[in-house]
């Protein structure tokens, strides 16, 4: 079993940056990829960011050049470090552990979520 827990996340103004981290325990977190979901209201939830042990990562279109995954496995930590946000980056966030880096991703383990809010 892995716990996943987020911090990070507010609310700040089009354009700022926000730094969400997720901390797992349970696991040797080499196991499994780590990365990023998100849910905008009103739509369903979607990838966001994913990275491997090896530090590979792969981005939705929608953040590419603005939001940034990496993860300290020493710390069995993930991070994802969102600049230039924009109002259409609100949503909750959920931090996500399994295989992220298929074509459909399976997630095993998900955070408790967390409120990011971009304000115009």
């Amino acid at each position: 079993q892995v716990q996943l827990v987020e911090t990070g996340g507010g609310v700040v103004q089009a354009g700022g940056s926000l730094r969400l981290s997720c901390a797992a325990s349970g696991r040797p977190s080499g196991t499994f990829d780590m990365g990023w979901f998100r849910q905008i209201p009103g739509k369903e939830r979607e990838f966001v960011a994913a990275v491997r042990w090896t530090s590979f990562t792969r981005y939705a279109d929608s953040v590419k050049g603005r939001f940034t995954t990496s993860r300290d496995n020493g710390k069995n930590t993930v991070y994802l470090q969102m600049n230039s946000l924009k109002p259409e980056d609100t949503a909750v966030y959920w931090c996500a552990a399994g295989a992220l880096f298929v074509r459909r991703e399976e997630v095993d383990y998900w955070g408790q979520g967390t409120q990011v809010t971009v304000s115009s």
